[in-house]
This record gives C-alpha cells, structure tokens and sequence, in this order.
C-alpha cells in the first residue's frame, strides 16, 4: 500500500452522514484492498464515536473487494465486551448479523492473556532512555494480541482527543495499549506519570507518543488508520486517513483546536459530571485528567457520578492496596512500590493529580471528591473524598464561574486549560 493522507481542511463545521459516506468513498482506496484480509481495530464504548455509520460506510465500500474483514476492539485493560454490546456499538442489526455479517469475526482484546499475546521485538534500554528523556533505561519486550499476525492489513477507526497518559489519544495507541500486552503497556503509562498529567494532556510531542510510535513500527504487517474528530454528541467534524502516524498528526491539530477550553482564571470549586459510559472510577478518573489545570490550590473538584459503583473491576484489589496519590508519593517510596503495576500506580496519580510528599507528609494541590455509590469509608481508604449523590443539586453549580464555580455538564473529554499556559 502506498501511503495515502486526507488534508482535510481543519474547519468546525459538522459532517452530513451522506458526506462522510461520500468522504469515505472518495479517499480510502478499495483497490488497495482487494482480495486481502482485514482487521479493524476499534474503540471500546468509553470513547464517543459514531461507530455505526463509520463502520457502515467502511462495510459498503470495502465489504466487496476485501477477502475476509474482522474486527478487535481494543480495550487496552477495561472489560470485554458482549457480542450483543458489540453489535451494537458498530450499528449491527441481529438480522444482518445471521446473514450479510454472518462471517464477520468479533474479538476482544485480552491483555492480561499470555496465550493471545505475542512478543514482536524489544525497545531496548538504550531506546527507551532515548525516548524517555532519560526518565527510564530498562529494555521492554514489545507484546500485541496474536490475531493481527493472521491479517494483511490493520485498520484502526478511532477517534483523537488530548489524552493523560499519550498527550493525544488515537493512531497508534489503538495498538499500544488498546491491543498490547502489559509490559510495555505498565512501561509507558509510568513514564506519562512521571511527566504528569497536567505536563502531558493535549500536548503533541511527548515521550510516550515516541514510544508507541516505535513500538508501532515492530508491527509486521500494514498499517491503515482512519482518525477523527468528534463534538461530544458524537457529530464529526473531520476525517483524516493514511498511516496511523500522519492521520493521527492531522487530527490531533483539528482536536487542539475543538476539545480545548480555555479559561481566564482557575475555580475553587468544579463539578465535572461523568457521563454514563464511565462506569467505573477507572475510566471516570477522565473527569479529573481534563479539568485539573483549571482548578485552584487548594480548590476542589468532584467527580459527580451517581450511576458509577466500582473503583474498577479489574484493578480495584490493587487501587485498594496503594490507594490514590501524588506522583512524588511513590517515587519518593519507590523501594515500596515499585512491583506494583506501573500502570496502576500511574492511573493513581492522574486521579490526585499534583503534589508534592516530604517528610513522610503528602500534599495535594487539589480536594478530589467523590460523589458516587462509592460508600464514604471506601473513598476514605483509597485516600478520596466523598459526597453523597443525592445532596448535590447539579444546577446549583450553574451559572457561577464569575464566582469561582465551574461545572462542566459531560466531563471527560474535552480538556480545559487556564488562556496563559
């Protein structure tokens, strides 16, 4: 395949369903597909994105000339997905499922699962202190799902947003960590957090997104990504396909200037509401990530979430034994931390953001508050604050930024920023 980039202008005006079919149709060449064997790699439902008429648009035009066309949605370490959900995040009716889609293979990803991991080459030490800026030396075996051996083409279908462990999420990511395996996956959330969230989140040449670039480039077979840029209600403002490092690049643009929110003067006090599809505080800690550089020292933000019950179903033992701190907390303890996951201790320090911990003392820039069914005597173990749901009035927060108070109604992605940083 001959690289191909869409040069879409960086405009905020809205796609029609029948220009995203046309866009589709005029910019991604079937011929380059014809007759060989293609994976889509897809988002899970914790990213908005119009799936349906992607996937669609993508099943008319290359479902012809395509040999066989499978998907993997790539969860990185959140919970597989149910045939049913997945049929239903990609716009599959149950009758075309027995008939037109009856071929079409649907996999999750399993990170955690030695038997469909396979190792692609290593970043060695001398890579990754290359990459990192010096934070990290160690070689780090490079691991992704088996499946895509099995395939001639990679197709990732994902939306880009200012991300806390990559800067941008999206390209490559899709496969390092949506489809990796958790080495290299523990390696580089730690070196984001090493960075922070706020030194990190919306910026576009960082460490990591180096390193899964690199490790990327291991990947033996070819690579195709269609990156897009999505409003909160999932309406698409622009799409831009070729290799996953250059459509990634262009839409990372167009995110920076859509999913940034400026603000002239920090709040005492955000309610960052999270939307349904943060069901857990594993993936609802987005609602910290992005509104972290906006809120005071001293200030408070909660994370208002009534529907959300768990810390995570698949770290939450772990969330429970290191709780929720500063970055400094465990590099300062590193002798008692340090065979933790990396990732784990990194998600931690996102959710508290900054600090510092001296002298046995941790100080954290901001109050983080949870307002869920999260019961009070568990946020206080994993070093969170609690509120109970029912005494917020969420329209009390409204109207008030004059005064200091900033409530922010789908937190999670779009990302706000003070105007002089």
């Amino acid at each position: 395949m001959s690289p191909i980039v869409e040069s879409r202008p960086a405009t905020r005006s809205v796609l029609s369903d029948v220009e995203l079919r046309d866009w589709v149709a005029s910019n991604i060449p079937a011929d380059e597909y014809r007759g060989k064997r293609l994976l889509l790699v897809l988002p899970d439902t914790t990213r908005t994105a119009p799936l349906p008429l992607l996937f669609a648009a993508l099943a008319d035009h290359l479902g012809p000339v395509v040999r066989q066309v499978d998907l993997i949605i790539a969860l990185g370490t959140h919970q597989p997905m149910s045939e049913t959900a997945i049929l239903k995040h990609v716009g599959i009716s149950p009758e075309e499922r027995a008939t037109r889609f009856a071929n079409v293979g649907l996999f999750n990803h399993e990170w955690d699962n030695p038997d469909q991991l396979a190792t692609i080459g290593t970043l060695t030490a001398a890579e990754t202190a290359e990459l990192s800026d010096g934070r990290l030396r160690l070689d780090v075996p490079v691991e992704i799902n088996r499946r895509v051996l099995d395939y001639d083409v990679l197709l990732v279908v994902g939306p880009v947003f200012p991300h806390e462990v990559v800067g941008f999420s999206g390209g490559n990511k899709y496969y390092f960590p949506g489809i990796s395996g958790p080495k290299l996956l523990n390696f580089f959330h730690w070196l984001g957090a090493l960075v922070t969230n706020v030194g990190i989140i919306g910026v576009k040449d960082t460490p990591v997104r180096k390193v899964v670039d690199r490790a990327a480039k291991l990947i033996p077979v070819e690579r195709r990504c269609l990156a897009f840029v999505v409003r909160p209600d999932a309406a698409l403002y622009g799409l831009f396909y070729g290799t996953p490092e250059q459509a990634w690049n262009d839409a990372a643009e167009l995110s920076s200037t859509v999913h940034i929110t400026r603000k002239p003067r920090p709040f005492h006090t955000v309610l960052s509401c999270a939307p349904p599809m943060y069901d857990e505080l594993w993936v609802a800690g987005k609602c910290m990530y992005k509104l972290e550089p906006v809120v005071a020292d001293g200030g408070e933000l909660i994370i208002y979430a009534p529907h959300m019950r768990e810390v995570s179903l698949t770290h939450g033992k772990l969330i429970r034994a290191i709780g929720y701190h500063c970055r400094d907390y465990f590099v300062k303890q590193w002798d008692r931390f340090q065979h933790y996951p990396w990732g784990t201790l990194a998600h931690s320090t996102h959710v508290r953001g900054g600090g510092t911990f001296d002298d046995g003392v941790e100080r954290c820039r901001v109050r983080v508050t949870l307002a869920s069914q999260i019961p009070p005597d568990e946020c206080a173990a994993i070093n969170l604050g609690y509120r109970d749901p029912e005494s917020i009035d969420v329209e009390s927060f409204a109207d008030r930024e004059e005064e200091g108070v900033l409530l922010v109604r789908k937190a999670g992605e779009m990302l706000y920023r003070l105007d002089d940083e």
